[in-house]
Parts: C-alpha cells; sequence; structure tokens
C-alpha cells in the first residue's frame, strides 16, 4: 500500500499533492515474525464525509451499477417486504436477433432502457411496456468491431449546454458515443461515433465533468474527452522501465493486471477507483517474480492528470487466478459518532477491503501471515499473503479435508479419493504434477460484485464456494510423431480415458506431459501393474510389450527430444476443473451459493443465507444447498435485496434486515446480471437478463423480463 496526503484538502496545489504522494512511498508493518500488519487508520486520518452522493442521486439508474458509486441502491420503495409477493411479470422483450449470454445491468433514464442485445445490437425500450423505441447495430467487419456491445454496461451522460446528451458504451477496442434519442452515432466524437480505444475494454466507465474514465480489459486505464473523443491519457496497470513499481516485475513476462472488474468514480473529488486482476499467466508465475504491481489492486486515479494518488495490493504475486474481480464501492461509514468516506472493494477471495477514500489506508488492520514456499523450479512465491479478521471474510478462504461434502457416503467416498495424492491448505503453491486444491477462482465475490445502502453501510455480495483442482507440469515434450507409434496408439486405447487424449489429465487425474522428469521407466512400470490411488491395476490387462511402448511413448523415448529449452522450465496446467462428486455437485460441503451481508461500520457479517437450490436435492431432503451463481445483488430502500444468477433459473427478493427469502419467480433462463430498479409514471420496476450460458453453461436465450406490481384498478 502506498498513501499520500489528501488530495482534495491540498486543492488548488494539486501539483504540490502529487509531489508529496510521489514521496511517500514506505508502508508501514507491524511484524512478529510469522504476521505482517498494515495498521489500520487513526481516526483523525480518517477522510470526512462531505455530503456527496446525497439520496437524490439514487433515484435514477443512468449509470449501469446504479450510478457512479458503483453500490446498485436504489431509493425506490414502492415494492416491499409486504407487497413483494404480488409481483408479477410486467412485460418481456425479446430481441430476435440470436441468442447469447447477456452480463449488462440495463440502465433506464427519462422512461427508456438501454441494453444490448444477444445479436450484438443496443436497444432503446419504452421502460414501462419493452417496446422498442430504436436498434443501433454496430458494424462487424474485423478489429474486435464485431465484439458485443456494452458488455457489462454502459452510461448516459447528460450532456451540457454545448454538447448533447449521449449513451457511451464500449464493443471491442472502441468507445461508442450515440444520441440517445434516435441511436445514431455522435459523429463529432472520434471517427463516426467512436474513439479507438487500445487494450479493449468491457466494463462500464464513468464521467466526470469532460473527462470518461474507461479501464482497458487487456489492461491500463484510459481517459478521454467524452465530447470529442481525443485520448487525454493513460495510466499504465504494468508500469513501465523507469516508473513506480516496475522493480515489482522481474522476468521476461508481464501481462494481466487488468480491470474486467470495473470502476467507480468519486464525481466531488474527481477520483476515479480501478480494481484489477491478477498478473498472467496463471498459475506459472515464474517469468514474472515479484509482487506484481498493479496487480490484485485498487487504484485510485486522479481524473483531471491521470495519475495515481494512491494503491492498495490485497495479494502478492497472485499465481491462483484470485484477481480483484468486481468495481469497488462507495461508502460512508460511521465511527464514534461522525461520518467518514471509504472506499469497499470484494474480492474472490471472500474478503472485504475497507480502505480510506482519499488516502488508502485500511480502516480495520490489514494482517497477513507467512505463506508456503514454492517448491515448483523457477518459482518464488511472496512470503506474506492476506489474512484478515475485519471485515469478516464471507467466503472460505482454504479447502481442508473436514470441509468435504457430507451430502452421500458415496459422495464423500469419491471425493476422498480424489484427494488422496492432493495438496490442500492456505495459499499452498503448486507442485510438479500434483492437484492443488482451493477455494476461490469462480469467487467468494464474482464481476457482479456488491450492493450497498448508503444509509446503513451494510454491503450485501453473493458468493460462490466451490473448490477447484488445478495441476501445473513441465510441458516440454516434444510433439508425437506422425503417424502415431505403437506407445501412442496403446495410450490412447488404455489411459487416455483418464488422463487425456493430449496428456494434460482430466479432473484430478495427473496430466502426464513432462512426466519424464519425475519418473523414470521402472517407476511407470510399476505403476501400471499396480495402480495407485483412483487409477486401477493395469498389468493383466495391457500386454507387457504394450506397457513399454507406453513408456517409451510418455518419457518421450519414441522420438527425438530435441534441444533443451535454455532458461526457466516451461510449465502449463491441466485445466480449470472443478472438484466434483461422483453425480456433479460441488465436491465441498454446502452450500455452495450464498448471500452476505456485511456492516461496514463493524466490519461484522450481519446474516448468510443459501442462494439457489438444486430441484433433486430438496425433493431428496437436502433443500437449501445454495448454488454457483452469477447474477448479483441490488438493494432498494423499500428493505428488499434483489438477485438472481442461479442454476435453479430464479429471481429472488430477500429482506434487507434479515435475510429472509420472501418472493422468488422463474425466468426463461437463468439471469446473468444484476437487475435494475426503476420508476415509470408512479410504478416500480425490477427488470433483469434472463438469457443464460455464461459460467454457469446451458441453452443461451434473448430475453429482458420485467417485473412490478399489479395496476390499481
Amino acid at each position: 500500500m502506498q498513501t499520500g496526503p489528501d488530495p482534495v484538502l491540498c486543492l488548488p496545489s494539486m501539483k504540490i499533492c502529487l509531489a508529496l504522494l510521489a514521496a511517500l512511498q514506505a508502508v508501514c508493518f507491524a511484524a512478529d515474525g510469522d504476521y505482517q500488519t498494515i495498521p489500520a487508520a487513526r481516526t483523525d486520518e480518517l477522510t470526512p464525509a462531505n455530503g456527496w452522493p446525497t439520496l437524490d442521486h439514487y433515484r435514477d439508474w443512468s449509470r449501469s451499477l446504479g450510478g457512479p458509486t458503483s453500490n446498485r441502491f436504489s431509493t425506490l420503495d414502492q415494492i416491499t417486504p409486504e407487497n413483494v409477493t404480488r409481483l408479477e411479470v410486467a412485460w418481456t422483450y425479446r430481441s430476435k436477433d440470436g441468442a447469447g449470454n447477456l452480463q449488462a445491468n440495463p440502465i433506464v433514464v427519462d422512461g427508456v432502457m438501454f441494453a444490448p442485445t444477444a445479436g450484438h445490437a443496443l436497444v432503446a425500450l419504452d421502460a414501462a411496456t419493452g417496446i422498442e423505441r430504436w436498434r443501433y447495430q454496430p458494424e462487424k467487419r474485423g478489429n474486435r468491431l464485431e465484439d458485443l456491445p456494452a458488455r457489462r454496461g454502459l452510461i448516459y451522460w447528460r450532456g451540457t449546454a454545448v454538447a448533447g446528451p449521449r449513451l457511451i458504451f464500449t464493443a471491442g477496442n472502441w468507445v461508442y458515443s450515440l444520441d440517445p434519442k434516435t441511436g445514431r452515432p455522435i459523429e463529432s466524437f472520434g471517427r463516426e461515433g467512436r474513439a479507438e480505444l487500445p487494450t479493449g475494454a468491457g466494463v462500464t466507465g464513468a464521467v466526470y465533468q469532460d473527462t470518461l474514465v474507461v479501464p482497458g480489459f487487456g489492461g491500463d486505464v484510459f481517459g478521454y474527452d467524452v465530447v470529442t473523443g481525443a485520448l487525454r491519457w493513460r495510466f499504465r496497470t504494468i508500469p513501465q522501465p523507469g516508473e513506480f513499481g516496475a522493480d515489482t516485475w522481474r522476468g521476461s513476462e508481464g501481462s494481466g493486471a487488468n480491470c474486467w472488474g470495473g470502476m467507480a468514480l468519486d464525481e466531488s473529488r474527481g477520483i476515479a477507483f480501478v480494481a484489477t486482476g491478477s498478473p498472467k499467466p496463471n498459475f506459472d508465475g515464474t517469468g514474472h517474480r515479484g509482487d506484481n504491481l498493479f496487480a490484485n489492486c485498487v487504484i485510485a486515479i486522479d481524473v483531471a492528470t491521470g495519475r495515481r494518488l494512491w494503491h492498495f495490493q490485497e495479494i502478492r504475486h497472485d499465481i491462483w487466478d484470485l484477481d480483484i474481480p468486481a468495481p469497488p464501492n462507495l461508502v460512508t461509514i460511521t465511527r464514534d459518532g461522525k461520518k467518514y468516506d471509504a472506499v469497499a472493494q470484494v474480492t474472490k477471495m471472500g474478503n472485504t477491503l475497507l480502505l480510506d477514500r482519499t488516502t488508502g489506508k485500511p480502516l480495520f488492520p490489514f494482517r497477513l501471515r507467512r505463506a508456503p514456499a514454492s517448491s515448483l523450479p523457477g518459482e518464488e512465491t511472496s512470503p506474506y499473503q492476506p489474512d484478515i479478521a475485519l471485515p469478516e471474510p464471507f467466503a472460505k478462504q482454504e479447502f481442508r479435508r473436514e470441509d468435504i461434502t457430507d451430502r452421500t457416503p458415496e459422495a464423500r467416498t469419491h471425493v476422498e479419493a480424489l484427494l488422496a495424492r492432493a495438496n490442500l491448505g492456505w495459499f499452498t503453491a503448486f507442485e510438479i504434477g500434483k492437484p492443488t486444491v482451493f477455494q476461490g477462482i469462480h469467487g467468494g465475490a464474482e464481476w457482479t460484485g456488491a450492493a450497498v445502502d448508503p444509509r446503513s453501510a451494510r454491503l450485501y455480495v453473493t458468493a460462490n464456494h466451490v473448490p477447484w483442482a488445478i495441476t501445473v507440469f513441465r510441458d516440454d515434450d516434444p510433439p508425437p510423431l506422425v503417424p502415431a507409434t505403437t506407445g501412442e496408439q496403446a495410450y490412447q486405447m488404455f489411459c487416455a480415458s483418464c488422463h487425456g487424449p493430449d496428456r494434460k489429465g482430466v479432473g484430478v487425474a495427473p496430466p502426464l506431459r513432462g512426466v519424464r522428469h519425475r519418473m523414470d521407466v521402472p517407476t511407470v512400470l510399476e505403476l501400471l501393474k499396480t495402480g495407485r490411488n483412483l487409477m486401477p491395476p493395469l498389468g493383466a490387462a495391457i500386454p507387457e510389450a504394450q506397457q513399454r511402448a507406453i513408456v517409451d511413448f510418455l518419457l518421450a523415448r519414441d522420438r527425438p527430444i530435441g534441444t533443451v529449452r535454455a532458461g526457466r522450465p516451461k510449465y502449463s496446467f491441466s485445466g480449470y476443473q472443478k472438484l466434483l462428486d461422483h453425480e456433479g455437485y460441488p465436491g465441498g460441503k454446502p452450500p455452495w451459493g450464498t448471500l452476505n451481508c456485511i456492516d461496514l461500520n463493524t466490519g461484522k457479517l450481519e446474516w448468510r443465507v443459501p442462494l439457489g437450490s438444486y430441484a433433486a436435492l430438496t425433493t431428496a431432503g437436502r433443500p437449501g444447498t445454495g448454488t454457483e451463481n452469477f447474477g448479483g445483488a441490488i438493494v432498494t430502500a423499500g428493505g428488499l435485496v434483489f438477485c438472481s444468477g442461479t442454476r435453479d433459473k430464479k429471481i429472488r427478493a430477500f429482506s434487507a434486515d434479515s435475510g429472509e427469502e420472501l418472493w422468488a419467480a422463474e425466468l426463461p433462463l437463468h439471469g446473468t446480471a444484476p437487475p435494475t430498479t426503476y420508476e415509470v409514471d408512479g410504478r416500480q420496476f425490477v427488470v433483469i437478463a434472463a438469457t443464460g450460458g455464461g459460467k454457469l453453461g446451458g441453452r443461451t436465450g434473448d430475453a429482458w423480463v420485467a417485473f412490478a406490481l399489479p395496476k390499481p384498478k
């Protein structure tokens, strides 16, 4: 973490402040050997709340995620716990231009809803009826013009006295600006209504005065003139030589640290807050040793200049794909009767980073624990990783043997056998050819992030609790010969069903690429005869000549090895494998998906409830298991939390106070983004994309579904 003085308190001497910020780079730790602690900011160091935004800002939904704070809160209160069971489908819109997975949280302005379609168009709908008003179809002719528009959201900018309103979204390597009344491109923006975005984008940007901030999906953050589309600045999320943080990357590889989760904007201070992902490649950090700034960070950027004000890093040298996946939330908390402005950031680990708005200092002590060292040749894991107490984690942060499913004896036996040769534990590093089982690749939190009620500082976040098994292996074997040798033919006949036709492994069956680096001929022959763990003895089933041919193939003795690559070893991994039982359910104890409420004032988890269910398990007397979910929540002044994204295709309403499920309705397919709530002619609606697919898989569709209370008769 690097911090500095409050840039707002220094105005108008911003240049002096930035110079001070650049000078104050030291991090102070309280350490006792096994632990290091970044101390919590003292009360006199906290940023007093300045009253922005007022509750009036939360009445409309002109930016995806509910406005610049990304809090997905609405002051609308027509729908309440008392009447929510009366909700009915008000309208369903089908774009009829294809099927796809939509992840956009739509916006609604002056009775018009703006949203993407499954057929890569952008539409304006009458928000009261769902009737299409106009449609804009971006051209598709290469150079990423064919990418989905408004993939994770869009912005309505109301304009100024000299520049009219704009509808702003990204698609591929472009930022678009449309006339919201007609859907036609604004020709004066960029070239023919679009400006080039060098690293592409997928998340919702934000506008401060006349500067549009857009995070790049492939890295970096960009500032544009919102009227002309001219590029004003570029902040590099992987520092270049000579820049602060460049020395935290050692090696020939440097990628990732990209913003695929989202951002928020403090309009009162002109500060953009961006969340970044892990360094790449995943699971192999040998080519980018060091802490890898600004990966796994919350970054505060001065919108006027594009300069970094502060950053806070959760995981150092992340080799586990545990990104910060979600937009930050701008919150106001209460301490000793006084209000202070902060940033709340949920993570895949299940942490909530609560940071001072203008300095980045944590509001609770941020403890780091000594982490296991890697045995992978060339890998240098960070000596310390986060192990925080407050705010209380909302997801499991390691998988232990006591976490193995107890759904049925058969399920437990199956998973125990899978884990017989696996590594478990907190921040356990990878070992060649051996599965490492851990939580969090799909969260904890996902890209949908959290919703926050600004009146109470309660944060609502959906979470996944599914273990994964990742196996890293040496990947420098010479390619098989063509035509296939006798050994490869025998391998495909007897071994490929478990270890894969490409020898990369299936599930926790280990990869056999690179096995020559860890086994010799007698060892492989003995394994074929006796078996091990889930591998049955095959000596009687495979003729001895074919056994020896298989060994020659696996150890690359049937083809030339070629020149050995100099330098560090080349690694790969066997794919993203969930730890599942014999019937395909998660291999850990439920709940497998939850909705969680955290009081940010105290850091305490107020309640947690299962989110989603499996019909077959409910029928068998096992309700309330929760399911993987990718929908995200919204919260309203009516005392309700709405969310979807579960495997059972339902949208639900929960009590914001207790977490009690009050209402549910089935959608055409599972919801794939957070809902939006809005009001037209005194009637409150809740609308959601119900297009299926995505990380939950299954069919995809083209539907948007809106719910409302019945019209008075």
